[in-house]
């Protein structure tokens, strides 16, 4: 169902794309109101120089001119941003985490609604929509070809959403198919992400999947105890709802972490 009637930037250099693209939004949300297509970095900096900003960027990160990033260097953007990419498994890692969302192309009509109905959500809490989009980040991981991990989580409560570090998480637990963070204060907070979702966003460094049911921060852990099979069990501060066991198979990659 749609919940924002939004006015939408399409910037995209290949035409038959930029075409498609169009179609695809105005067949999903036929009362958005698609107010301009550019292909350039050039252009799109005009016209959001002479135009007010839209709600919604859908952004092609290589333009005929460079690399989409530099807009933003040049203007403060304040729409939300989509991307659109063929790029590889890491920088799309990155969008995922620092942008609405991002598309892969060739895009499908499946991911382009979820992408959609992603933003309709994030409006009703975000102010600036803009500020959701980390772009030094995204930057200097194209650049630079390193990971970016999540930095919060958005938490949906009954009457909206709460954003919440990701800092200022010590434990994720999953039971029966419900996923709970659990704060460095022992507040526990239900999430719309998977524990193997997480896992693939979370430092590495910081976060350790300890068995199907945890992933403990490295601050978390408080004690480490030996268990029978060659099993250790980690005490936990705040204390986890849940004995925390590291199965044999994975007690070397945990010391080696603790190690770290």
């Amino acid at each position: 169902m749609e919940t924002t009637k939004s006015r939408v930037l399409i910037v995209e250099d290949e035409l038959p794309t930029q075409r498609l693209l169009k179609k695809m939004i105005q067949d999903l949300r036929p009362t958005w109101d698609i107010v301009a297509t550019t292909g350039s970095i050039e252009d799109t900096q005009e016209w959001l120089e002479n135009n007010p900003h839209p709600n919604l960027i859908f952004l092609d990160v290589h333009l005929s001119d460079g690399l989409s990033f530099e807009i933003f260097e040049k203007i403060e953007i304040r729409s939300a941003v989509i991307f659109t990419t063929a790029y590889d498994e890491y920088a799309m890692q990155a969008f995922k985490v620092n942008s609405v969302d991002y598309l892969l192309k060739p895009i499908s009509n499946e991911a382009l609604e979820s992408a959609i109905i992603k933003y309709e959500k994030l409006m009703t809490v975000l102010s600036r929509p803009g500020d959701y989009v980390d772009i030094k980040q995204l930057s200097a991981l194209i650049k630079q070809g390193g990971p970016i991990y999540r930095s919060r989580i958005l938490v949906p409560t009954v009457d909206g959403y709460i954003k919440l570090n990701i800092s200022d998480i010590a434990i994720f637990h999953s039971s029966q198919k419900v996923t709970t963070a659990i704060t460095n204060a022992g507040l526990p907070h239900v999430i719309d992400q998977t524990l193997e979702k997480l896992e693939d966003e979370l430092d590495p460094k910081l976060y350790f999947r300890a068995n199907r049911q945890f992933i403990i921060h490295i601050d978390a852990v408080l004690r480490i105890e030996t268990w029978f099979n060659g099993k250790l069990i980690v005490k936990t501060k705040p204390e986890s709802p849940d004995k925390i066991v590291v199965s044999r198979e994975k007690v070397r990659y945990f010391k080696e972490w603790i190690n770290k």
